[in-house]
């Protein structure tokens, strides 16, 4: 008995890797998982090949020559949306380039592009247009996807439920006719495989459902889906909708960015026709409302429509309490916080220098907080720094507990509170 021919995948710990990483073993296919972390991707039974596609040794054949030994087909669905050029060369240029160099005789291989990047003006769409380029030189299938959803969620389709969830409108940009032809990501990983063992020809090909939408529809029947009564649409100005995606930028919002409001303003309308009459019909998608009422909504996805929106406003409050935390420690008059602690056996010097450097130290975490930085480890770095004032005010002065309108006793949400911030940062 002949065994199963190997995939190996780049960007397998992605949203649209890891479904293709599960349709592709479903399929009865060996699957090879790159990821810079891919400890979860071994967790679920997979074989995986840990690369940081940002790193020098991933950008030389020799590195990938073992991991490609003996597949049949490679699947590059490596990409980011931001970073220093460094990272967006070596991730979309470098690292793939070498992988295709590796390649052996009669491997097939396909590269996971983007609708949309001829004419953006990004450093997201100008890296896939070079990586594009170096795939088209080594006659690597180039696919480009429209907008994916799929029974999970993650970065823009995440956003997309997120918006639709919101408690009193639905907001949309303009008039909310921007138009979108979603695939789902189990019928993207088929169109893949179809494309991997017949390939359809050089240059890019588009692919999405057949089925059109607008955005305020769509944004509408995922609402509907979760079981929500519908709500106004508020039909957002250009020019605010700018405003948010520059904090988002600045502050590391993820898909609350200029990159996606690029797409959210023109729609995601893929021409998937031409490659449609290339595939077996058992390859044709679904369109969105079919996929959208293929398995009843369960309570995590109301949870995670609902919490999505929660993340930026939990960080920004978490901005909010150290900054008012620093600022009160860098200038509180002494007269005012010394008494709290009149028998701690500590000279007020001391006391003094220790409020002026906590202070400086909460408006590092607020500052932190702001530019997005390393948030899971500030995340710790909170957790520490309030369990460490509460422990040093219950030591110096315990009646802080006793206060009317809380004290010390409030620091016991405050935790869970971060303990929440750090479970909503986990996205994977």
């Amino acid at each position: 008995m002949n065994p199963a021919p190997t995939v190996l995948l780049l960007g397998a710990d992605g949203f649209i890797g890891r479904h293709i990483a599960f349709e592709f073993r479903n399929m009865g296919f060996r699957v090879r998982c790159s990821a810079r972390r891919p400890r979860a991707l071994a967790q679920m039974g997979f074989d995986t090949v840990a690369a940081d596609l940002t790193s020098a040794e991933t950008h030389t054949p020799k590195f990938w020559a073992p991991h490609v030994q003996g597949c049949a087909y490679v699947v590059n669905a490596a990409g980011i949306l931001d970073g220093p050029d460094d990272a967006f060369q070596g991730v979309h240029i470098l690292a793939p380039k070498a992988l295709y160099a590796a390649m052996p005789k009669g491997c097939s291989a396909l590269l996971v592009s983007t609708v949309g990047i001829d004419t953006a003006d990004t450093d997201f769409a100008h890296y896939r247009r070079q990586g594009e380029a170096v795939a088209d030189a080594f006659g690597v299938t180039i696919l480009r996807p429209g907008l994916v959803l799929a029974d999970t969620s993650y970065g823009g389709s995440s956003l997309a439920r997120g918006l639709a969830a919101l408690p009193l409108v639905t907001p949309v940009i303009g008039k909310g006719g921007q138009v979108f032809n979603p695939i789902h990501a189990t019928d993207l990983a088929a169109i893949i495989m179809a494309c991997l063992q017949n390939p359809p020809g050089p240059g890019a090909h588009e692919v999405g459902g057949p089925e059109r939408v607008t955005l305020k529809d769509m944004l509408q029947a995922l609402r509907a889906r979760l079981g929500l009564r519908p709500v106004r649409v508020l039909h957002m100005p250009d020019t605010l909708a700018r405003g948010f995606a520059r904090v988002g930028d600045v502050m590391k919002f993820g898909p609350i960015s200029s990159t996606a409001l690029a797409q959210l303003r023109s729609g995601v309308d893929a021409q998937e026709a031409d490659l449609m009459r290339h595939l077996p019909a058992s390859a044709h998608p679904r369109g969105f409302t079919e996929f959208l009422n293929a398995r009843p909504p369960g309570t995590q996805d109301l949870w995670q429509a609902r919490l999505y929106m929660m993340k930026p406003a939990l960080r920004l409050v978490l901005i909010l309490l150290w900054l008012a935390s620093g600022l009160l420690g860098l200038f509180l008059p002494s007269v005012h916080f010394l008494p709290l602690a009149p028998n701690s056996g500590l000279s007020d010097f001391v006391m003094i220098a220790m409020a002026r450097i906590g202070g400086l130290v909460d408006l590092a975490i607020a500052a932190g907080l702001a530019r997005g930085w390393r948030l899971r480890l500030l995340g710790w770095v909170q957790m520490a720094m309030i369990a460490g004032y509460t422990l040093s005010f219950t030591w110096l002065a315990p009646g802080l507990w006793l206060l009317p309108l809380g004290g010390l006793l409030k620091n016991l949400p405050l935790l869970v509170l971060i303990w929440l911030f750090l479970v909503l940062e986990e996205e994977r």
